[in-house]
């Protein structure tokens, strides 16, 4: 049986890099893989996952709109598929959760699902509210703090490095604008 995973974590653990080796590793061995990523993220204006090491793959993107378990079928009727893996899981809609769980549970292909468990103001992403509930298996990708404990959370920065308290949930950045830390340290930033 075919199983939805999510893997999580802070913001610049590993996770395009450990989805693109995992697709690799499929390829290699002669099988097909769909690679998904958010349409919402447009800092490199191509339709690819973009790892922070240089690796990068075509993705299909998705918008919250898209009907997942349509395209996956669409593209497994005509090639089968391996493997499902989805770049930014967080932007997932639940229903698009969904859709994907009935790609495992009714298509037989595994869905792996990368993305970030909370946002700058230590709140769940609906993708990753819906993911963490269903979800057949969960694996942590941990990073380190400055100070060397695990990160576990996200701190958004303004122009003059300082610690963004409110706003939109969604704000398209990378280590200019976002920092992974540990609770405390994160507790710290949010508290000044």
């Amino acid at each position: 049986m075919a199983k939805l995973y999510f893997y999580y974590s802070s913001m610049n653990a590993g996770k395009s890099t450990i989805l693109l080796q995992s697709s690799y590793n499929y390829q290699e061995m002669g099988m097909k893989t769909m690679l998904f990523t958010a349409r919402l993220d447009d800092r490199y204006g191509d339709p690819r996952i973009h790892s922070r090491i240089g690796l990068e793959a075509e993705a299909d993107l998705y918008g919250q709109d898209d009907d997942l378990f349509a395209q996956v079928k669409a593209r497994h009727d005509g090639e089968p598929l391996a493997c499902v893996l989805v770049d930014e899981a967080q932007f997932l809609t639940r229903n698009q959760v969904d859709q994907l769980s009935d790609v495992a549970d009714h298509l037989s292909i595994p869905v792996i699902a990368y993305g970030l468990r909370t946002d700058f103001q230590g709140e769940l992403f609906p993708g990753s509210e819906r993911l963490l509930a269903i979800a057949d298996e969960m694996r942590e990708v941990k990073t380190i703090c400055r100070c060397g404990k695990k990160a576990t959370m996200v701190l958004r920065l303004d122009e003059s490095g300082r610690a963004v308290k409110d706003g939109e949930q969604v704000v398209i950045g990378g280590n200019s604008r976002y920092i992974s830390v540990c609770r405390v340290h994160w507790k710290e930033a949010m508290a000044v």
